[in-house]
């Protein structure tokens, strides 16, 4: 009886230094769980999916919402939990997600609330034993496993907390906002200097556009834009004598970008610096690949997709262009 008096205040003056809006604090009932995140500057459906191991589609599913509607700032979401983004085993580490103690709140209650968690993985992540809980206390019940949602550590029911791994860099940087429904988003180019990226929602891939046949064209001049995304290109290429080629009809899709160039393209990774010529004049850009070409009625034959600030680099005036690609195989 001693150990579980000992034990609830334990866990209430631990709980008692936890503030509410330094937490992932779960929401909601079995099965339908979740988080709620506020939409900051520069934030997206694909961003926030990232951020949290989700589909931009699941968020706005969860919000009754649509991707063409956007986000505003400030504006609150739910996020769901689910079994690819929130844990439960015994040996989880990640974020903490917590709850909040009810008035007459048991363990048994918490444990049937949250996905029948065992209570010993409850009593385990929180450091203390018995079954009695304190109102107003907060209880770990499953960690967040995918980014952590930007919640900064905080002290837990438990002394001594998992500690979420630290988000890139890259993650934080200003982000370029297309006006298109969907929602790229750039790998990492190791500890470069983080790149503003155009943003299109992550589509399901679509078949590879037929190639067509060109007009005869000069020689290529090539046009070094960006972040050395030229000297990127050559070392991916071997300077040119490992790339693979397609020419085909390509198109644009408006981005805030300023000095650099973005693509989305079916069969090149993630990163992969694209080498773009106008076969008709010779001249040529240096893009890098954000994600694959939205699978939507507009976009189909297309074998590029390029941030409009290309077009005036590639001196196209037209809505869409014949094109000759070149990237790493």
């Amino acid at each position: 009886m001693l150990k579980s008096i000992f034990s609830i205040a334990i866990l209430g003056l631990c709980a008692g230094t936890v503030k509410a809006q330094d937490m992932l604090q779960a929401l909601g009932h079995s099965p339908d769980l979740y988080i709620n995140h506020t939409v900051k500057k520069g934030e997206n459906f694909y961003s926030i999916g990232r951020t949290y191991g989700l589909s931009p589609k699941q968020i706005a599913t969860a919000n009754n919402t649509t991707l063409d509607k956007g986000l505003q700032l400030g504006n609150e979401l739910h996020i769901p939990l689910t079994p690819a983004n929130f844990s439960q085993k015994a040996g989880a580490s990640g974020t903490p997600v917590y709850h909040k103690v009810a008035e007459k709140e048991t363990l048994y209650r918490v444990s049937v609330s949250f996905n029948k968690v065992p209570l010993d993985n409850i009593r385990q992540w929180n450091n203390f034993s018995g079954d009695g809980l304190k109102k107003d206390s907060y209880l770990i019940v499953g960690y967040l496993t995918s980014g952590g949602g930007g919640a900064p550590a905080v002290a837990a029911a438990t002394p001594a907390p998992k500690k979420p791994a630290p988000a890139p860099a890259e993650e934080q940087a200003a982000e370029p906002v297309a006006e298109q429904p969907a929602l790229p988003s750039p790998t990492k180019e190791g500890a470069k200097k983080a790149e503003p990226r155009p943003v299109q929602d992550q589509p399901e891939q679509i078949a590879e556009a037929p190639i067509t046949t060109a007009p005869a064209a000069p020689r290529p001049t090539p046009v070094a834009t960006g972040d050395n995304f030229e000297e990127v290109y050559n070392q991916q290429t071997s300077n040119g004598k490992k790339a693979a080629s397609e020419k085909g009809p390509g198109t644009w899709f408006k981005s805030n970008a300023v000095g650099k160039y973005y693509a989305l393209h079916n069969t090149a990774p993630r990163g992969t610096i694209i080498k773009v010529t106008n076969p008709l004049n010779g001249k040529a850009i240096y893009a890098k690949v954000l994600d694959v070409i939205p699978q939507m009625k507009a976009n189909a034959g297309l074998i590029v997709k390029l941030s409009d600030g290309a077009q005036q680099a590639l001196g196209s005036e037209e809505t869409k262009f014949y094109c000759e690609l070149s990237y790493e195989k």
